[in-house]
């Protein structure tokens, strides 16, 4: 996530904050102005850090966990973010997928004004891959980490299944079918695979079978 502070713009608002991207930090940091792009220093007040409710979905469950976070950060949903359970003393990395802000849910919001906050953790995901051979199709689930790279064209296993990615629907609803373009398993919706069916060695007219059959 980039830095973000709300302060007075000398340029464009010098009675009221306004969102600010922080550029330097520290002692003397210096911000440029989101509305008019002026940048310039400022000072800025050290925040506060206030309780942050967090609802984590891990495949089909979902639990509560609190964390700390500063009360002027701003979070956007599709945020990556480690959320550090103090009481449970649990860890997850999630990904935001809304923001609950009194009866609102915006795309962003200040700490400061965050309800609760949901997010879909993303150390091990499912990924649903659907098998098409024929006129059939049946499902399977691969468990990996979240950074697990799928590339079209390539082949996988699940169990004795093994299968060639044909098409990939991303979770904001894109697809990609292109070979060789690569997708991490967090960003996976679901993949649409063919079967990959090898032949046994010596099976068929292999030469191994044409060897056996001259010594008899």
């Amino acid at each position: 996530m980039n830095e973000e502070a709300e302060v007075i713009c000398p340029s464009c608002s010098p009675r009221h904050p306004v969102l600010h991207k922080v550029l330097k930090s520290g002692i003397n940091p210096v911000v440029k102005c989101s509305e008019c792009g002026t940048v310039h220093p400022t000072v800025m007040e050290t925040p506060r850090t206030v309780d942050v409710r967090v609802i984590v979905s891990r495949g089909e469950a979902s639990f509560p966990m609190h964390t700390h976070m500063q009360e002027n950060e701003i979070i956007r949903v599709g945020d990556e973010m480690f959320i550090d359970d103090d009481s449970s003393d649990e860890v997850y990395p999630v990904v935001i997928t809304a923001i609950e802000s009194g009866q609102k849910r915006p795309e962003a919001a200040k700490v400061a004004d965050i309800s609760s906050l949901w997010g879909r953790a993303i150390d091990e995901v499912c990924v649903k891959i659907a098998i098409h051979e024929g006129t059939t199709t049946r499902s399977v689930i691969k468990r990996v980490p979240g950074g697990y790279q799928f590339t079209i064209g390539s082949t996988e296993k699940v169990g004795p299944d093994e299968f060639k990615v044909i098409r990939v629907k991303e979770r904001d609803g894109s697809f990609k079918s292109r070979d060789g373009v690569v997708i991490e398993a967090k960003n996976i919706k679901r993949i649409f695979a063919n079967p990959v069916h090898r032949k046994a060695w010596g099976s068929g007219t292999s030469w191994s079978s044409r060897k056996r059959e001259q010594s008899w």
